[in-house]
């Protein structure tokens, strides 16, 4: 009797678990959806139809890629079309005006119509929109295949108001600028071609030398993210190409890229207030913002790398120094502090190595001597001294090699050398007083000496 009135307990007991399954399942579904007056899946768009009141847009995805159909054929801009996909594939109800109305044309239905073609649907959801409300800036709206009119957000206005233009793709000059191997700039008055050697730019006309990556790099970047600030050519003519001056163009560029295996050139002229642009992989003439040409007009100078030694201090692993008949070596041990190859030197001030290796680090040019050179008229065919750090976790480590020249006590100049480069750095001598001339300015100062200085910083 007992097992029988279990088992009957046991089956209310699921019966009731189900019922209470059932209502909060069917309850979350219809929260859901709930004042929506579309509610589906933004990623299941294939297609779309924009009626904006004076064009009609037609939208076709390719993969995760927007296409554009109608009224021209381009490439769409992803985050645009996207954003229209979601905002009306999940569209809020404000409130609903009128279950069955007698007369749309007081809501202004339809100003404007989007369709959406679902994937797995034969048929698209239709929307109309009306007029704006002027009590709250919300728009009239309704589903083409229902009754009820609707207010939907305000929010919506910027999207309802874009072009054609404001859904295109408009970075066409976009390049991945790593995959760049090389650089030609030609205009008026500037000319230079730059090559990239592991990593490394390197200018190669009008001078040969390093070049400074990052600026460089800000060139490819501001010619890659060009974006069009109008179309005013869909297929270039030879007639637009000389109505635009891009026939003598005020600058051209020209970069190579082995991995693609093409060069790509770009084309940029200025006519009265007003930049165009294209180039030899697209039919289209831009109009263009004219920063871009701020970028462009950087002469090969402006370029270099005005840093003498490539090595971060605090990755310097060896020091070698010569100065005259002296000489000092030293390694950095793994406490971090450095040692001598002598015996007899000991006690070395690390705090003095990090100084002299951050002045070294941080040496930039003032000005540049390119070759032909007379090495002697510098001093640095018999250097007053020679500098050698190693750096970097490679093995074996990175080696700088600094000659350094001639003084000028006047100006406070001094010539360098780094034996990577053909030219001579110009900088200022001020790092030549952290220079020892003897084991003892490198080492620790005695316990009387440091206690002197330490009583005459507390007096002070």
């Amino acid at each position: 009797m007992k097992f029988k009135t279990t088992f009957i307990l046991l089956g209310v007991f699921l019966l009731l678990l189900a019922a209470v399954y059932f209502l909060e399942f069917r309850g979350q579904g219809e929260e859901s959806s709930e004042g929506k007056l579309v509610f589906l899946e933004p990623d299941d768009v294939v297609k779309m139809t924009f009626d904006n009141g004076e064009e009609i847009i037609r939208f076709q995805k390719e993969g995760e890629e927007w296409l554009i159909a109608e009224p021209v054929e381009a490439t769409g801009d992803k985050y645009e079309v996207d954003r229209l996909a979601e905002d009306f594939s999940d569209l809020r109800i404000e409130r609903i005006v009128e279950d069955v109305p007698s007369d749309l044309e007081k809501y202004g239905i339809p100003q404007k119509e989007i369709e959406l073609y679902f994937d797995g649907q034969d048929q698209p959801v239709k929307i109309l929109i009306g007029m704006e409300n002027p009590l709250d800036n919300t728009f009239f709206a309704k589903k083409a295949d229902e009754t009820k009119v609707v207010l939907i957000p305000g929010s919506l206005k910027s999207m309802l108001e874009k072009k054609v233009f404001d859904f295109r793709q408009k970075d066409i000059f976009k390049f991945e600028s790593d995959q760049a191997k090389s650089v030609k700039l030609r205009a008026k008055d500037i000319e230079w071609e730059a090559e990239k050697m592991n990593e490394e730019w390197f200018l190669r006309k009008p001078v040969n030398a390093l070049a400074e990556k990052s600026k460089i790099n800000d060139f490819l970047y501001a010619l890659s993210n060009l974006k069009a600030a109008a179309f005013v050519s869909e297929e270039k003519s030879d007639e637009e190409i000389q109505v635009y001056g891009l026939d003598e163009p005020d600058y051209e560029v020209a970069i190579d890229f082995p991995v693609e295996n093409r060069q790509v050139s770009y084309f940029l002229h200025k006519k009265e207030d007003d930049v165009y642009a294209t180039s030899s992989i697209t039919p289209k003439i831009l109009r263009v913002d004219e920063a871009v040409l701020t970028d462009l007009q950087k002469e090969a100078g402006e370029l270099r790398d005005k840093g003498v030694a490539d090595f971060f201090t605090w990755e310097a692993k060896k020091l070698q120094v010569q100065k005259g008949d002296f000489s000092l070596a030293l390694t950095k041990d793994e406490e971090e502090n450095w040692r001598s190859d002598k015996p007899e030197i000991q006690d070395i001030d690390r705090e003095k190595i990090q100084t002299f290796l951050r002045k070294i680090e941080s040496l930039e040019a003032e000005e540049f001597l390119d070759p032909p050179l007379n090495l002697a008229e510098y001093g640095l065919d018999i250097p007053q001294a020679e500098i050698r750090i190693w750096a970097g976790d490679d093995e074996p480590p990175t080696e700088v090699v600094l000659q350094v020249g001639a003084e000028e006590a006047e100006s406070k100049k001094v010539y360098v050398k780094n034996s990577r480069f053909a030219y001579i750095f110009v900088v200022d001598s001020s790092f030549l007083e952290e220079l020892p001339g003897k084991a003892e300015d490198w080492q620790l100062a005695p316990e009387e000496e440091k206690k002197e200085a330490e009583e005459k910083r507390s007096g002070a």
